[in-house]
């Protein structure tokens, strides 16, 4: 158990057994207690985490009410997409600014939960299926916001992956995926950026709840991971306070009203909780009130809000992957100009199309929904910029209830406007309805009447784009038949200037896809696991989450992980890989823009073991960069692969062992558009497996210390086998079948053996000397 620092405990001396458990639970909604006695403010902590949700005072009692003014920034699924550690880290800045002017000492994110599904109803929240992606950006995050004397809460830590029945649902994972997927972005977040304080989530982790588990919250958050901040639960994750506390649950929110406070003083007060464990948890707490108090100031104001509009607008812009830009079909039949449809021409005569051009779809629902101070929409910016004529159809209504007269109408006045434009440029998406925290989506489809209205735009005018708005990936069964798409996903206020920019080539497309986008919600990894029954859910698909399990499968997608295209072009030379004096591999591959244009590329590192001993995908994202190039140039880009990152987590021993080999490392557009490949020798660790009567012949032999031994013994035996060997079907290896046999049951075959060389007490003799590192006898 972590100690609080020495002026906290000092601090935590001077207080009653009350006052100790009154700092573990908030005050009201968003404030933690004060303690006018000993001069202990209360702080406030508030939603994120893609812009600041403070609630104005007198809101109402759940924390759902009327927000001040903040710039809503892309949420994670946009600004994820970026793949920019610099672009991140200036939004948690200016996150960490708008905070501080607010008096907010904590924002409330980031998210950084694995996309398991497209159907949780939270991926617009977090950043990737991929915890390298998660884990770098949501490090850049927290040091952006952090920087500014913020504190920032890592979440939702951890295994929550859906929303269905998320109160009570256990997510039932082994320690392989448990640690190398939904683990690992969390600890390279709290290892190198040590946010203030982590989230503990509402759900179960194998049948614990999270707020309640001594294992994730103290001997992996703390012990494992070196964690000093404080661990704050979901609102209203608590379900055991007590428990929760001696599993080191630092500070409950919201407010119990005093009733967990009581529980608190009885447990200590009747001995079944020890008061050094309340003392260390209200000394966190003392700590966080601290450094927000130290923090505050830091920022002097007033907000700039067009300069955070401005950023807002460029991290949007860089947040769109452009998914196919080609010529229409209808083009290359008849032998015409193959010039992809975009950009567009800003004297081009356009037809925009579909509700979501003039009221915007740019963020998701729930406890992040931010009060922008102001909103662009695409249809105006659009206008701004183009200098020919800029039609306007609504094409379809996002209302719940719509008559099929209506929806035709809207869909034939969509046609007739696209029909006399030179291109259509068609807004679909997801209604705010289909995404939302609390609840799933049941599908992955975009709404049958914007389908339809896409058909009937198609058949107009083949020169056609469609723009996305969805925070959670959609299957695209018209892929084919449209020359351009757009994934704008959910794009914060801004979206609607940097749609347009992208559009018109003032911003040239750069993002690329953080998660991959199937073909068919069947082919996905937890299709048959997904929600789950009766409170448990069992994550069957293992390791191969996302691009892992498509790659792992050979199934066809859509788009690819990492896939996004430029209005430019990027050659790749051949790369090199060397492992560094600290045992990281530094790849370096050299990047030329061969286009005509300024653009950026993300250049993206996968490594893969051939022949481990251990189960692996084809290969797994180790690291990447976006660089920024002018038309010609060429950039020697040079990336580090962490030593550790390249360990997988050994269930015979529950620990990190990188194993040694030649690695294949590929540098690579995405992760099925590899550009180069080289192999790499990494040094194994130094890992002797101990040794116990159930372990197989095979691992004795293997035994640095005892295995010579054993395979003379074994040899010896297999002497006096002739006669069984005689009768096993041609071509039979008895050496090989025995190979995975428990050493503690040799002793059968040696029965046989007159000279009686494997007998029970020579097993455990060589078992002990194995595990004490002692020589073998001779």
């Amino acid at each position: 158990m972590t100690e609080p620092t020495t002026s906290a405990a000092a601090s935590v001396a001077e207080l009653t057994l009350e006052e100790k458990a009154s700092l573990t639970s908030g005050a009201s909604f968003w404030y933690t207690k004060p303690i006018d006695r000993v001069g202990v403010p209360a702080i406030m902590v508030t939603d994120g985490p893609h812009g600041l949700r403070k609630q104005r005072e007198g809101g109402d009692h759940l924390g759902l009410g009327d927000s001040v003014p903040a710039t809503c920034f892309p949420p994670a699924v946009g600004l994820g997409s970026s793949w920019d550690v610099d672009l991140v880290h200036r939004v948690g800045e200016a996150l960490g600014i708008e905070a501080s002017l607010e008096n907010v000492a904590v924002l409330l994110g980031p998210g950084i939960n694995i996309k398991r599904s497209p159907l949780c109803g939270r991926n617009f929240e977090y950043l990737s299926e991929d915890p390298i992606v998660s884990g770098v950006l949501g490090t850049a995050m927290v040091e952006g916001v952090q920087s500014k004397g913020v504190g920032t809460s890592l979440k939702h830590f951890a295994a929550n992956n859906q929303e269905h029945d998320r109160m009570r649902a256990s997510s039932d994972v082994d320690p392989r995926p448990l640690r190398e997927i939904y683990l690992r972005g969390f600890q390279r977040v709290v290892e190198d950026a040590q946010p203030w304080t982590v989230m503990c989530s509402y759900n179960r982790i194998n049948g614990v709840y999270a707020s309640e588990d001594p294992w994730l919250l103290t001997q992996v958050l703390r012990d494992e991971w070196g964690f000093e901040g404080l661990v704050i639960s979901d609102w209203g994750a608590v379900s055991e306070r007590v428990p929760g506390l001696a599993a080191g649950m630092d500070l409950e929110m919201p407010s119990s009203n005093g009733v967990t406070d009581a529980q608190i003083v009885a447990a200590v007060q009747d001995g079944s909780l020890d008061e050094q464990v309340l003392d260390v948890a209200a000394g966190r707490v003392l700590d966080l009130v601290r450094k927000a108090t130290e923090g505050a100031g830091a920022v002097h104001g007033p907000l700039d809000v067009d300069a955070h509009h401005a950023l807002a607008r460029e991290a949007a812009g860089r947040s769109i992957v452009l998914l196919k830009n080609e010529a229409p079909n209808e083009a290359r039949v008849q032998g015409e100009a193959q010039a992809p449809i975009l950009p567009l021409a800003k004297d081009a005569r356009l037809a925009v199309i579909g509700e979501f051009a003039e009221q915007p779809r740019y963020q998701g629902a729930g406890s992040s929904l931010i009060r922008p101070t102001r909103l662009d929409n695409a249809l105006d910016e659009i206008r701004a910029l183009a200098t020919g004529e800029v039609a306007y159809a609504r094409g379809f209504s996002n209302a719940l209830e719509v008559s099929a007269e209506e929806t035709a109408a809207l869909r034939d006045e969509a046609a007739a406007a696209a029909s006399v434009a030179d291109v259509a440029v068609v807004f679909l998406g997801l209604p705010a309805r289909l995404e939302s925290e609390g609840y799933d989506r049941d599908d992955i489809d975009l709404p049958a009447a914007q389908l339809a209205l896409l058909d009937a735009v198609v058949a107009a005018n083949p020169y056609t784009v469609v723009v996305l708005s969805n925070g959670g990936v959609v299957a695209l069964p018209f892929a084919d038949r449209v020359p351009a798409i757009v994934e704008a996903w959910l794009l914060g206020q801004a979206g609607g200037g940097a749609i347009a920019d992208v559009l018109f080539g003032d911003v040239n497309p750069s993002a690329k896809l953080t998660e991959t986008i199937p073909l068919r919600l069947e082919d996905t990894p937890a299709y048959l696991d997904f929600p789950g029954e009766f409170s448990h859910v069992r994550y069957g698909e293992g390791l191969f989450v996302g691009y892992r399990w498509y790659d792992a499968r050979r199934i066809e997608v859509a788009f690819p992980f990492g896939h996004g295209l430029s209005y430019t072009t990027f050659a790749y030379g051949d790369a090199s890989a060397a492992v560094n004096a600290g045992g990281d591999v530094e790849v370096t591959v050299a990047v030329t823009n061969t286009g005509d244009r300024a653009g950026r590329e993300v250049v993206q590192v996968y490594t893969s073991l051939p022949g481990g001993t251990v189960q692996r995908p084809v290969r797994e994202l180790k690291a990447f960069a976006s660089v920024a190039l002018e038309p010609g140039e060429t950039r020697e880009v040079v990336l580090t692969v962490r030593r550790g990152d390249l360990a997988h987590w050994d269930i015979r021993v529950d620990r990190w062992l990188v194993e040694g080999g030649s690695y294949v490392v590929d540098v690579a557009a995405s992760s099925r558009d590899i550009r180069s490949s080289v192999q790499v020798e990494i040094e194994g660790d130094e890992f002797t497996l101990p040794l116990s009567r159930s372990s197989s012949i095979a691992e004795v032999m293997a035994h640095p210390v005892v295995g010579g031994m054993v395979q003379a013994a074994i040899a010896q035996m297999m002497g006096g086998m002739d006669g069984v060997a005689s009768v096993m079907p041609e071509g039979v290896e008895v050496t090989k079948m025995l190979e995975a046999f428990p050493i503690g049951r040799a002793g059968m075959f040696a029965a046989a053996d007159s000279g009686g060389s494997i007998n029970p007490e020579m097993i455990d003799g060589l078992i002990a000397m194995g595990n004490a590192g002692g020589a073998p006898q001779q």
